[in-house]
């Protein structure tokens, strides 16, 4: 009874173990979740929205202007160690504009249907360099993006937003 019962103990700990590490071994290679801590993508992300990150498509097709990425601050930010969550603005080449309470891009308007309110500021122009992005919060009054500490270097990004999980009645893809 007691060698039966070892090992019942032996088999749960492999079973314990083995989860634990296939967990850490996709949070860190495939899909990872986050919380958003401020209100600089609202409307479209809210305050404490949970949040699925693919962190492997990035490596087999392009960024694309309205994807919604999270990605480590850049060197320039205070706040090292944070991590962020914004939407691609502006590709590498492009030229950024923000005037007028608009964005544009390599001279025409950037239609939006996802921010909160116009910019109240001015950026630019300034071209895009390669292997950089420029990422702007939907919340364009109170966020600290790229308008603010510059281009975002490609090898910051760690993945793209793919689903919203928490709350469930706000359960889905995110709007593009």
């Amino acid at each position: 009874m007691k060698k039966e019962y070892k090992k019942q103990i032996k088999e749960a700990v492999k079973i314990i173990v083995f989860a634990f590490v296939l967990s850490w071994g996709l949070r860190a290679t495939v899909v990872d979740a986050r919380v958003v801590p401020t209100p600089s993508m609202l409307p479209t992300i809210q305050v404490n929205d949970r949040l699925l990150v693919d962190k492997i498509s990035y490596r087999f097709k392009d960024i694309n202007r309205g994807d919604i990425v999270v990605f480590h601050a850049p060197l320039n930010v205070d706040q090292k160690g944070v991590d962020y969550v914004k939407r691609v603005i502006g590709l590498p080449g492009d030229k950024i504009e923000i005037k007028d309470g608009k964005v544009f891009i390599n001279e025409k308007e950037l239609i939006e249907s996802y921010e909160m309110e116009e910019p109240n500021y001015t950026y630019g122009p300034e071209i895009v360099p390669e292997e950089t992005y420029f990422v702007m919060g939907d919340n364009r009054n109170n966020s600290n993006d790229s308008h603010y500490w510059g281009v975002l270097p490609k090898t910051k990004i760690i993945g793209k937003v793919f689903i919203r999980y928490w709350p469930l009645e706000g359960f889905g893809r995110l709007a593009k």
